[in-house]
């Protein structure tokens, strides 16, 4: 399966380049992953959560990095969900920024029917894709990734029971009495 998204984000190439490279900064953005450890030699150990409850582990390569401009990586051999891609950086038209684009090529564990039950669990990777970069744009634009209360968390949400904001102190309603 393959999966292309794009985005623009309000940094320049460098920022965006400089802060995805450092691939620890990647699960501060990227909710279904749990760790990235850097090894050597431009490798890299992956840790994420796969559908219902599953771990899924991968060892990567980068095979292209160009500073500023594009990373490129592959698994290595024995990887749990074999996958490989590249991020692009490049300044968007009109001095708006940066288009992030990210391509993704991956072979789903259990093929078709594997990739099914991902989406039913919302762990589909083009919507991990998607969401990862909307994370990415906040991060980088505001310095947090921002939820509702209402968070779409998989295939379900979670939202929390109704509170008042602690500093609400709701004034008595006036009570009116008639006299007919």
């Amino acid at each position: 399966m393959k999966v292309t998204k794009s985005i623009i984000i309000n940094r320049s190439p460098e920022e965006i380049y400089g802060f995805w490279r450092d691939f620890r900064n990647l699960p501060r953005f990227m909710r279904h992953l749990e760790s990235v450890d850097i090894t050597a030699g431009g490798r890299s150990h992956w840790k994420a959560k796969g559908p219902a409850s599953t771990k899924v582990e991968w060892d990567a390569e980068i095979t292209e990095d160009h500073p500023n401009e594009l990373i490129a990586w592959r698994s290595l051999e024995g990887a749990d969900v074999p996958n490989s891609g590249w991020v692009r950086f490049s300044k968007a038209t009109g001095g708006r920024g940066t288009m992030v684009t990210t391509y993704i090529e991956y072979d789903p564990p259990a093929g078709k029917a594997g990739s099914l039950v991902a989406k039913l669990f919302g762990e589909e990777p083009e919507m991990q894709v998607r969401d990862a970069l909307g994370a990415l744009k906040q991060v980088l634009e505001t310095g947090e990734v921002v939820l509702s209360e209402a968070t779409i968390e998989g295939s379900r949400v979670k939202q929390p029971a109704a509170q008042p904001p602690e500093q609400w102190n709701p004034t008595p309603m006036p009570t009116y009495s008639a006299t007919l």
